[in-house]
């Protein structure tokens, strides 16, 4: 049997495992909701998910692919209830507007682009920016390298969205050998290789507690 036959089950694996994915940002919003507040909580993997997902959906309506169109209304809706969320626990809103401005003023610049350009180009090129886009956000963990190194510790870092990401991104890299989609093969390939990376910080410096937090921990016990 070839591998076209498998086209189907492989998509629809990909989307429902992407949507679990983006399910993960429920944990952040309950934790944020149990402080009462959301700061030293970053909006921008909700914001830039948002945009990402705009421009995703964008390019997949370009491919008339059924399955990345269903996943990505589903993480834009999802990702905005996470950011109203977010803005109403904020403890600096006007900071909050100004990010969702510049993020609204990108996103349109790339949209209009995308309504402009030579339809025998666009899909080539508009493939390069959501490309580019997904790999920085997928990438965006490791902003916190320096840290996790410093520190021995791997606390600051995401399992959870990690883990899927790495389920993520190997079932989208076969749906685009696939479909034979050079972009959804070279996106997902770099970021397999990505998610690997990160996890193997988890191997390498397992998560611990802080002294605080094992204080905190000590005094409930009591």
């Amino acid at each position: 049997m070839a591998l076209e036959d498998y086209k189907e089950v492989v998509g629809f694996c990909a989307m429902y495992t992407t949507m679990a994915q983006m399910l993960s940002g429920t944990f952040i919003c309950r934790n944020i909701h149990k402080k009462g507040s959301a700061r030293g909580v970053d909006p921008m993997p909700f914001l830039g998910t948002i945009g990402l997902c705009i421009l995703m959906l964008r390019y997949a309506w370009m491919l008339g692919d059924s399955n990345m169109i269903n996943i990505n209304i589903f993480g834009l809706l999802t990702n905005m209830i996470y950011m109203i969320i977010y803005y109403y626990y904020a403890p600096n809103t006007k900071e909050v507007l100004k990010l969702i401005y510049k993020v609204t003023i990108f996103i349109a610049i790339f949209l209009v682009y995308a309504q402009m350009e030579h339809p025998a180009n666009v899909e080539f090129r508009f493939g390069i920016v959501v490309t580019v886009l997904l790999l920085l956000l997928i990438a965006a963990p490791l902003a916190h390298l320096k840290n996790v190194i410093k520190t021995k510790n791997t606390e600051i870092l995401p399992f959870p969205l990690i883990f899927m990401g790495t389920l993520v991104s190997f079932q989208w890299l076969l749906y685009g050998f696939i479909i034979d989609n050079v972009f959804i093969i070279f996106q997902n390939a770099i970021g397999f290789i990505l998610n690997i990376a990160q996890l193997s910080l988890f191997v390498i410096f397992p998560s611990k507690k802080s002294q605080v937090e094992l204080l905190n921990d000590h005094r409930k016990e009591n």
